[in-house]
C-alpha cells in the first residue's frame, strides 16, 4: 500500500505553490523598490485602531457641525475583513481543493494505509490526526512567512500597485491555462523524492514528511487557489490574514483524513475517482481566467490605457461563460477529459446556472447596470455605447453657474464620471463652488481599483432619490486615492502626518483622508461646509439605500441649521 501511495503521489505533477509564493514575494520586492523610485506610487498610511477613530471623530464634531434631528449614526469607516471571514474563505478554498484530482484519489489510499500500518484502530486514528495536524502546520507556516517577511503595510501597498496587478493577471492566466491542460509547471522532482524518502522514517517524523510530500505534489492543483487566497487575505485583511487563511484552507484538507480514520466505513460512500475530477479542474480554470481580467482592468484604469472598457470586459466574461456552458454540456472537451455520455443532474443544474448568468450579462453590453457584479466591472463611463442616454457621461447634469470655468483634472477622471452629476476633483475648487452655490460639499474618497466604490455607485447612487439629492443639493467632490498622475513640482511636499513624500494626486488625497479623518479606506463619504467643518458623522460603504438617504438628508439639515454659513 505504501508503494501504491507513493505512485499516486509522484503522478501529481507539481505546479508548485512555492513557485507562485517565491515569484510573488520576489516580485513584491521589485514592486516596492519601483514604488520608491517611481513618483507615481501610492502612499498608504497605517489604519488606526477603533479607539483612535472614535477619538478622532469626537474632534471632528465641532460646534458648527450640527447633527440633523433623527439622523442615525453612521459607521466611521469600512472595516477590513475580519479574521473569521478570512478563515471561512480559506475553509471553502480547502474544500474546493479537496475534490481536485491531485488530492481526492489520495484520501481513501492514505486512510487505508494508516489503518493497516497502525495495526489497530486507535493507533490509526492517532497517526491520521498527526498527519492532519502536520498538513495544517505546514500551510500555516507559509502564511506566517509571508506576513513576517513583508508585514501588513507592504502587502497592503501591493493591492493598487499597477505592476503587481499586471503580474497577478498573468499568473492567474497561467494557472487557468494549466487547469485547462495547456501545460504543467513543476518543481524539480528531487524535492518531492527527498521528502518521500524521509517519509520512510518511523514515528512522528515520518508522518510529518508524508504530509509534506502530499503538500508539495498536490500544489499542481492547489497552487492557484492558495495564491488567490493569500493575496486576498494579505491585501484586504488583518495582519495575520495570510496565516488565518492558511489555517482555514489546511483544516479543510486535514479534517477529512481524521474523519475517515475514525469511521473507515464511510470510505465506501465516496464517489469513485474518474473523469469528473478533471472536470472540476477545467471549471476552476475558466473561473481563474475570468477573475484574472479584474486585475488587468485595475491596471488599465490606474494607468489610463483607455482600451479595456466595460463592454470589452463583459464581452470576455460572456465568451468565457459560453465556453464553460458548452464544456459542461459536453460540446467541447480538453486533452485529459473523458467522453460525456450523458449529463448528470448536478451537471445539468450547473449548466443552467452558467447559461442564465451569461444571459444576465448580455444586456450590460448596451448599458444595463448589472448591479450583482458591478464591483468587478470597470466604471460605466468607460462604456462607449448605451442604448439609452443615461450612460456614463454627465451630459444631462444641470448647469452650475459659477465663476470657475475649467474643472481641474476633469479630463483625467472622465472615465469615472456619473450620469447626471457634476463632479469636482480639486478640494479648493469644490470649496469655492460651495461658497457660490451655498450648498454643502460631499467628499467621496474613492479609487480606480475600489470594488466597493463601484458597488455603492451602482446600487445606491443609482437610486432616484439618492441621485436627485446628489444632483441638486450638494457639491460633489471626488478624491481618488490611487491616482498616479504626478503633481506639479510646486505642489509636491512631505506629509506632516506620515512623513512620506506627496508627489501624486493619489498621495495627496490619501494623505488628506488619513490626516484629517484618521481613516484610510474607500469609499468614505464626508459632508462639510465651505469652511471645511464636518457637518455629520462620515460613513463608509453601506448598501442600504434608506440609510444613505438619511445620511444625505442629515447633512442638508445640518447645513441649513447652520444658516448655510460659509
Amino acid at each position: 500500500m505504501k508503494n501504491t501511495l507513493k505512485r499516486f503521489l509522484n503522478q501529481g505533477i507539481v505546479q508548485a505553490f512555492i513557485v507562485a509564493l517565491v515569484l510573488t514575494l520576489v516580485f513584491s520586492l521589485h514592486a516596492q523598490a519601483a514604488q520608491k523610485a517611481d513618483t507615481s506610487g501610492v502612499v498608504f498610511t497605517t489604519i488606526p485602531t477603533a479607539a483612535d477613530s472614535i477619538a478622532a471623530q469626537k474632534k471632528l464634531e465641532k460646534p458648527t457641525a450640527i447633527k440633523a434631528a433623527g439622523a442615525t449614526a453612521a459607521k466611521s469607516h469600512e472595516k477590513p475583513q475580519t479574521l473569521w471571514e478570512i478563515f471561512i474563505k480559506g475553509l471553502f478554498g480547502g474544500f474546493a481543493a479537496l475534490i481536485m484530482p491531485c488530492i481526492y484519489p489520495l484520501l481513501p489510499l492514505t486512510v487505508s494505509f494508516f489503518t493497516k500500518k497502525a495495526g489497530n484502530r486507535q493507533k490509526a486514528v492517532f497517526q491520521s490526526l498527526i498527519y492532519g495536524l502536520s498538513i495544517i502546520v505546514i500551510y500555516v507556516s507559509l502564511g506566517f512567512i509571508i506576513t513576517l517577511c513583508f508585514g501588513s503595510d507592504a502587502l497592503n501597498s501591493l493591492a493598487t500597485n499597477g505592476i503587481f496587478n499586471l503580474f497577478f493577471f498573468l499568473l492567474l492566466v497561467a494557472f487557468g491555462a494549466s487547469f485547462l491542460g495547456a501545460f504543467e509547471l513543476q518543481l524539480p522532482s528531487s524535492l518531492a523524492n527527498k521528502l518521500d524518502e524521509n517519509s520512510d522514517k518511523g514515528g512522528l517524523t515520518g508522518i510529518f514528511f508524508m504530509a509534506a510530500t502530499l503538500v508539495v505534489v498536490s500544489f499542481s492543483c492547489t497552487g492557484p487557489i492558495i495564491g488567490s487566497l493569500l493575496v486576498d487575505a494579505a491585501t484586504k485583511g488583518e495582519r495575520l490574514g495570510p496565516a488565518i487563511g492558511m489555517l482555514g484552507f489546511s483544516s479543510a484538507l486535514a479534517i477529512p483524513f481524521t474523519i475517515f480514520a475514525l469511521f473507515p466505513s464511510l470510505l465506501k460512500s465516496l464517489p469513485k475517482s474518474g473523469g469528473w475530477l478533471n472536470s472540476v479542474k477545467v471549471v476552476l480554470g475558466f473561473l481563474e481566467l475570468a477573475f484574472a481580467l479584474k486585475f488587468l482592468s485595475n491596471v488599465d484604469l490606474a494607468y489610463h490605457w483607455d482600451w479595456f472598457d466595460r463592454e470589452v470586459f463583459l464581452s470576455l466574461w460572456i465568451a468565457i461563460g459560453v465556453m464553460l456552458f458548452l464544456y459542461l454540456i459536453g460540446k467541447i472537451k480538453f486533452s485529459h477529459d473523458s467522453p460525456v455520455e450523458h449529463l448528470s443532474v448536478f451537471r445539468t443544474f450547473l449548466s443552467v446556472i452558467v447559461f442564465a448568468f451569461v444571459m444576465f450579462m448580455i444586456p450590460g453590453l448596451w448599458g444595463a447596470p448589472l448591479k450583482v457584479i458591478s464591483g468587478f466591472l470597470p466604471p460605466p463611463a468607460t462604456q462607449d455605447f448605451y442604448l439609452t442616454n443615461n450612460g456614463g457621461g454627465n451630459s444631462d447634469a444641470p448647469k452650475q453657474v459659477v465663476s470657475i470655468k475649467d474643472k481641474k483634472y476633469e479630463d483625467l477622471f472622465r472615465r469615472g464620471k456619473h450620469a447626471g452629476l457634476n463632479e469636482w476633483y480639486d478640494y479648493e475648487q469644490a470649496i469655492q463652488v460651495s461658497k457660490e452655490l451655498k450648498k454643502p460639499v460631499i467628499i467621496d474618497f474613492t479609487g480606480w481599483n475600489c470594488a466597493n466604490c463601484r458597488r455603492m455607485e451602482q446600487e445606491v447612487w443609482s437610486n432616484a432619490e439618492v441621485h436627485k439629492r446628489l444632483q441638486n443639493d450638494f457639491v460633489l467632490l471626488e478624491l481618488y486615492v490611487d491616482e498616479k498622475q504626478e503633481l506639479p513640482k510646486g505642489e509636491q511636499t512631505v506629509s506632516s502626518f506620515s512623513g512620506k513624500k506627496i508627489n501624486t494626486i493619489g498621495n495627496k488625497n490619501s494623505d488628506y483622508e488619513a490626516s484629517k479623518f484618521n481613516v484610510n479606506s474607500q469609499p468614505y463619504y464626508v459632508i462639510i461646509n465651505a469652511r471645511g467643518d464636518v457637518l455629520v458623522p462620515p460613513q463608509g460603504a453601506n448598501y442600504d439605500v434608506e440609510n444613505y438617504i438619511k445620511f444625505l438628508d442629515s447633512g442638508i439639515a445640518a447645513y441649513q441649521n447652520n444658516n448655510g454659513s460659509n
